[in-house]
């Protein structure tokens, strides 16, 4: 993380689970000149504030990404954006189409478009599992902001900025995901379940931080950063979560899938492994293969969530849950 040093770091949607724990890290483990948070919650930066006081290399930016010109604003002088602003929850999606397609789509845009005029150096922009094969809206949104980051290389022509993706699995006990959902219907002796064949990928706050760190370093421009991670049926989960409780199947809920996938076949065609994470290359004239590009992937490759070779016990995941 040393490939910081000295630079001006910016975070979109930065008072969020994610954005909390990079900023931390980010004054702690890096030597950034600045770090600065990017969003719309003036409540939410003044209680971030007092977590750090004293911190003078920490700066706070009231904006929003659907507004091109404050972004240009936020952007002077900075050398590296990480996009973790994004409307998530599913159902909101369904209802609220057009705000979605606002944030997650336009907002893109404007973070790329600002990101090239203020001659940023690196854009990484998280994605997720549902930006793959989407079936509901903000997977679609999310899977067309995922083209505009690796088309972004190609609008940055002569320019030095370099658009990349992260995209993973759900984040183990953010706001908002099911496990502190079912942490707290746990004393009430009751879990509602969706689909008991239901299966989705995990990963720990900690972990998508420091891979986003990684990928800083090893992005080129217009890949896709995809982590190998382990999977879990949600009734697995749940009795991990809450051994004595009852289940009780409630279907799945408009938009959700049984099972979430990252990499599809048509995708896994031009996709690598290299070792710890997959790579998908961009299929697009400019981009020249890197040296370390691991091995291709075989025939019919899928990457989901219940074709998955590594799994979650229920021990695991009381760990990863304390650990929180």
């Amino acid at each position: 993380m040393g490939d910081l040093a000295g630079k001006s770091v910016l975070v979109t949607g930065g008072t969020g689970s994610f954005g909390k724990l990079f900023v931390r890290t980010a004054l702690e483990e890096t030597a950034a000149r600045r770090v600065i948070v990017f969003s719309r919650d003036e409540l939410k930066q003044f209680e971030m504030q007092q977590l750090h006081p004293g911190e003078g290399r920490l700066r706070f930016f009231i904006g929003d990404v659907r507004d091109p010109a404050r972004l240009a604003r936020a952007f002077d002088g900075v050398d590296v954006v990480v996009h973790a602003a994004a409307l998530k929850q599913i159902p909101a999606a369904e209802y609220n189409p057009i705000e979605a397609v606002r944030t997650n789509i336009y907002g893109a845009e404007n973070v790329i478009n600002a990101a090239i005029d203020q001659g940023v150096e690196r854009v990484i922009a998280l994605s997720t599992d549902k930006s793959s094969s989407p079936v509901n809206l903000y997977g679609a949104t999310k899977l067309v902001s995922d083209k505009l980051f690796v088309a972004g290389n190609a609008y940055a022509a002569s320019k030095p900025t370099r658009t990349a993706v992260v995209r993973y699995g759900n984040v183990v006990g953010s706001r908002g995901s099911v496990i502190p959902f079912f942490r707290k219907l746990a004393p009430t002796g009751r879990i509602p379940i969706t689909d008991a064949r239901m299966t989705r990928f995990w990963i720990t706050l900690p972990h998508a931080v420091r891979l986003v760190f990684q990928c800083l370093d090893r992005m080129r421009g217009g890949e896709i950063f995809v982590p190998k991670l382990p999977s879990m049926k949600i009734a697995d989960l749940a009795r991990a979560i809450a051994p004595e409780a009852e289940f009780s199947i409630v279907g799945i809920r408009p938009g959700e899938k049984l099972h979430e996938e990252m990499i599809s076949v048509s995708a896994a065609r031009h996709s690598r492994d290299l070792g710890d994470h997959y790579l998908i290359e961009p299929e697009m004239e400019w981009w020249t293969q890197r040296e370390d590009r691991g091995k291709e992937l075989p025939e019919g490759f899928r990457y989901s969530s219940d074709e998955n070779s590594w799994w979650l016990t229920a021990e695991d995941l009381r760990k990863m849950v304390e650990d929180l």
